[in-house]
């Protein structure tokens, strides 16, 4: 899961603060949570795609949200951490409105989220392995899925990761202890695979 740190930290320098103004500030909550939408759409997609493990439904999730925060500007308090915000409106659409429905994988997914998720840079092998450890965190529990996103990949502490999901802080740590354990096991076995199949 390293592989994914650097990126976790990147994202969480560059995306998770939008802006800090104050509700006396010079632009309207309308016009922060169309900010916070142009900045962190790609992240509340990627979190749409952890909680669906499709990438159309995560498309739909998507603008099922941005839909929702435009209608719910007005419910804005504080323009600091709307990513927070916008992520809590996607997985509520989620639980009550798309997976009721059941709505479960319809195509495998595409080769996009993956580069998405990845640093860009030469190092070939890097992102390769990443590509893969992606793939093997798409085939956790969703419970899992979702907390290993949010942390691992989209940089949130664990406590904001509990606030968002609406669980102890013991659960994401447990969630993530389980799913470590999990990828470790999957990670080393296609690694013996690998090398059976090279020979070595």
């Amino acid at each position: 899961m390293s592989v994914l740190t650097p990126r976790a930290r990147s994202v969480k320098n560059k995306h998770t603060q939008v802006v800090n103004y104050s509700m006396g500030g010079e632009i309207s909550s309308e016009q922060a949570v169309r900010g916070a939408i142009q900045t962190h759409s790609r992240r509340v997609w990627r979190f749409g795609l952890a909680l669906s493990g499709a990438s159309d439904v995560a498309d739909d999730l998507l603008q099922s949200t941005c839909v929702r925060a435009l209608e719910r500007h007005h419910q804005v308090t504080s323009y600091d951490r709307l990513d927070s915000w916008l992520m809590t409106i996607c997985r509520s659409i989620w639980l009550n409105e798309v997976r009721s429905r059941s709505v479960r994988r319809a195509q495998a997914l595409s080769v996009t989220p993956e580069a998405e998720l990845i640093a860009s840079g030469p190092d070939s092998e890097t992102n390769i392995y990443a590509a893969e450890v992606f793939t093997e965190v798409m085939q956790l529990p969703e419970a899992q899925r979702e907390t290993v996103m949010l942390v691992f990949v989209e940089g949130y502490s664990y406590r904001e990761a509990a606030a968002l999901l609406e669980v102890p802080i013991g659960t994401i740590m447990s969630r993530l202890s389980n799913a470590r354990q999990k990828l470790k096991t999957v990670m080393q076995h296609d690694a013996a695979d690998a090398g059976r199949r090279s020979g070595k």
